[in-house]
């Protein structure tokens, strides 16, 4: 991982909202997947975002 990808993943983590953190924590499984899969959904975009960058539009 280069720097600037972990630079990017840990800015994505410092602004995921309050209800991504906490449920991350609960006890649910169903109240936990939805927030990882909402925070995933959060990095891919970003990662994408990055990589699509310098590309020529298609």
């Amino acid at each position: 991982m280069t720097d600037q990808q972990h630079a990017t993943l840990t800015s994505v983590l410092h602004r995921a909202p309050e209800w991504i953190r906490h449920d991350l924590l609960a006890k649910e499984p169903g109240v936990r997947q939805r927030a990882e899969e909402a925070l995933a959904a959060m990095i891919a975009a970003v990662l994408r975002s990055d990589t699509d960058v310098g590309r020529a539009p298609r």
